[in-house]
């Protein structure tokens, strides 16, 4: 090898055989949001019929809701399932671990647009008022609100997993859907009670108002995170750090680095190291060894004087 002349790249997973890179918990994950999307199909009918009956905005808010979770758990149950079929498929030259990705940025879209059809609704029960039967409503949020809490739990992430920033997003974007959800039961039924036993009709159309507000600022904070996902922002600069640190302790220079995610807990590295006595690519990938999350390294070793 002449002095100009950079070392081989070698990426960290070409020794592991595959490049899958799904969650820990992905078939957990994956199980559990079939069964919840099962569950909310089956309340849907139910929210949606009695806040007709009812003439209840909130209940109505609550059931379009509803209908987006369906919706949304359905994109994100697929999504799972086509990112386990695809895992090894040479097709994709990362594997498919963004998918989950791609399934939480469109169901936080989802999750924007049903707070707008929320408010709009909500505005013009305030200019409208209907007649609210605030018993039957009472006890049918009541039920829904049972019913979200069930599904949020059962849609908790991993207990080794809750505080994971580079947790499944996936999931994160179902989980969101329903516990805004909750939020608004607990809200209709805020506004409803309110209104049956102060009679204060504005409040349910504002509880439902207030629960379109919650939900477009969780539906910016899921799109802001998986949107940076699939751009390939920077995820960590805690470990772009630890990179550094790690390939800059014996005098080389890290001329170029780029990280990014690949899948939940998984990080793909492409680094140019300037060493004035260069070692075997190897050695430097030996020195990221132990950091959690990263699993593909490509390393490029050129020598100092010609870097």
């Amino acid at each position: 090898m002449t002095a100009a002349e950079p070392q081989a790249q070698q990426p960290m997973d070409a020794f592991r055989g595959d490049r899958v890179y799904l969650g820990a918990d992905h078939a957990r994950n994956e199980r559990r949001t079939w069964i919840v999307a099962a569950i909310c199909l089956a309340t849907l009918a139910a929210q949606i019929t009695g806040g007709l009956l009812f003439h209840s905005v909130a209940l109505v808010a609550n059931g379009l809701h509803m209908a987006a979770h369906v919706a949304a758990l359905l994109v994100a149950a697929v999504a799972y399932a086509a990112a386990r079929t695809y895992a090894t498929d040479p097709r994709f030259t990362f594997g498919a671990g963004k998918l989950g990705y791609l399934a939480g940025f469109a169901n936080a879209a989802v999750l924007g647009v049903t707070a707008l059809l929320i408010a709009i609704e909500s505005v013009g029960r305030l200019l409208a008022p209907e007649e609210v039967a605030y018993d039957g409503a009472l006890a049918l949020a009541a039920g829904a609100l049972a019913i979200n809490l069930v599904c949020v739990w059962l849609l908790k992430p991993a207990q080794s997993h809750a505080h994971d920033r580079d947790g499944d997003l996936n999931l994160s974007a179902a989980h969101l859907h329903l516990a805004g959800d909750a939020v608004i039961s607990a809200l209709a039924i805020a506004g409803l009670a309110a209104g049956r036993y102060l009679g204060w009709t504005w409040t349910d159309p504002v509880a439902a108002l207030v629960g379109a507000g919650l939900l477009a600022h969780f539906a910016w904070r899921l799109l802001s995170r998986t949107g940076a996902v699939l751009l390939d922002i920077n995820p960590s600069p805690e470990l772009t750090a630890q990179i550094r640190g790690r390939l800059e302790g014996e005098g080389e220079r890290v001329l170029d680095l780029h990280l990014w995610r690949l899948g939940p807990g998984h990080h793909a590295a492409i680094i140019v190291i300037a060493a004035a006595d260069p070692q075997a690519p190897q050695a430097y990938r030996a020195r990221l060894a132990g950091l959690a999350g990263l699993s593909h390294v490509t390393v490029e070793v050129r020598d100092h004087t010609t870097a």
